[in-house]
């Protein structure tokens, strides 16, 4: 028994990756760790906003983000057999940390048609050239 690690960020092409990929640790036997992960805005872009409130929580909003995301498309018993982990950090690195040791690794791709349908987006690419391990990539 091994795990595998998905990528769920509450879009559309995230959550056909978590049905894959539980029906996927389903025939495997293996354990399903969902990941979320966040960034606070970068410098330039922190000087226009204003205040943050001091309860001001991302860890904690994007934990609920995930949480709500996994009941949602699992229901209630489903999501309670998934791992949960959310990270500080940049998605594509946040996926390949945690990917170490892992049987797999699952992202969902950008929904584009046309030409820019056969373009991963910036995560997937990222994941699919530097994984420690295999992955697969749900389109939709």
């Amino acid at each position: 028994m091994g795990r595998i690690v998905v990528g769920v960020d509450g879009s559309e092409s995230s959550v056909k990756a978590l049905h894959w990929a539980v029906r996927q640790a389903e025939l495997t036997g293996d354990t399903l760790e969902a990941v979320n992960s966040w960034e606070y805005p970068a410098t330039s872009w922190a000087s226009m906003m204003p205040g943050m409130p001091e309860d001001f929580d991302p860890q904690a909003l994007a934990t609920v983000a995930l949480t709500e995301t996994l009941e949602e498309a699992l229901g209630a018993e489903g999501a309670a057999a998934v791992s949960k982990v959310v990270v500080i950090g940049n998605p594509a690195q946040s996926l390949l940390d945690r990917a170490e040791g892992a049987n797999l690794l699952v992202v969902g791709a950008r929904g584009y048609s046309g030409l820019k349908a056969t373009v991963l987006g910036s995560v997937s690419l990222h994941v699919t050239q530097h994984a420690p391990c295999p992955v697969t990539v749900v389109r939709g």
